[in-house]
């Protein structure tokens, strides 16, 4: 199944670690994927970005790879990840590795964006017998309950068409050829303050707003400048995902 057509993170690249800090929710989803996967001697980090998983990845020890298609992405990645962390530009559909060379593929918030058979059939060449495949993303079903849903309405429908199901994942997976997917939910709430709030969304912190146009933007953000209260409850709903080769 092809995903919608991408947004162009070249836009984002610049404010991404700003607009979208990590801290301890995002490890937290990290080391949930990572402890799923298992040791790892050499790890590969499928659109990467700026990092942030390879750095995770490395610390527990792996050698670790990164590949993205967008070079301001691995721009920044360059400054921030460890020394012995390599980076290279490429496609998930076309990754520039020899077969059987990594013992892990993992990837955070990128099924969405990629051609899932094409990639899955790439990650389980690069991938030894026996290695596994790794990924993070949003639950479909629950981006209702993310906040920016609440003011961006649209946001909820673009994302649905976007973000696989757990079933649609687990189904491709078997198709390029992986064994029985293990599939664990993690939900996450937290609170977001009113100011932190409106300056993500005038920063167009996440890649759905590329796919609103921009009076649509421009009523959200209005809205949102109206309603929003000073503290907001919120919550994010994952999916990981692990199959092995």
């Amino acid at each position: 199944m092809s995903s919608s057509p991408s947004p162009d993170f070249s836009l984002l690249a610049a404010r991404y670690d700003e607009l979208r800090p990590t801290g301890e929710r995002w490890r937290a989803v990290a080391g949930v994927l990572l402890d799923e996967v298992g040791e790892a001697r050499r790890v590969l980090d499928v659109g990467c970005g700026t990092g942030n998983l390879a750095i995770e990845a490395a610390r527990r020890g792996s050698r670790v790879w990164g590949v993205d298609p967008t070079p301001e992405m691995l721009e920044v990645a360059r400054a921030k990840v460890p020394r012995g962390v390599g980076l290279r530009e490429g496609r998930a559909e076309q990754l520039p590795f020899k077969d059987g060379w990594f013992d892990a593929v993992v990837g955070a918030l990128v099924v969405h964006l990629v051609d899932r058979p094409r990639a899955f059939a790439e990650a389980r060449r690069v991938l030894v017998r026996g290695g596994r495949i790794g990924l993070a993303t949003f639950d479909p079903d629950r981006l209702e309950e993310f906040w920016v849903t609440r003011v961006f309405p649209s946001i909820a429908r673009i994302d649905r068409d976007r973000f696989p199901s757990a079933k649609a994942l687990e189904e491709e997976l078997r198709e390029a050829g992986f064994g029985p997917p293990l599939v664990r939910r993690h939900a996450q709430r937290h609170r977001l303050t009113r100011e932190e709030a409106l300056r993500r969304a005038r920063g167009r912190h996440i890649s759905s707003f590329q796919l609103l146009d921009d009076d649509e933007y421009e009523e959200g953000l209005a809205r949102a400048e109206r309603e929003l209260p000073p503290e907001l409850d919120t919550s994010q709903h994952w999916l990981i995902v692990v199959a092995a080769r």
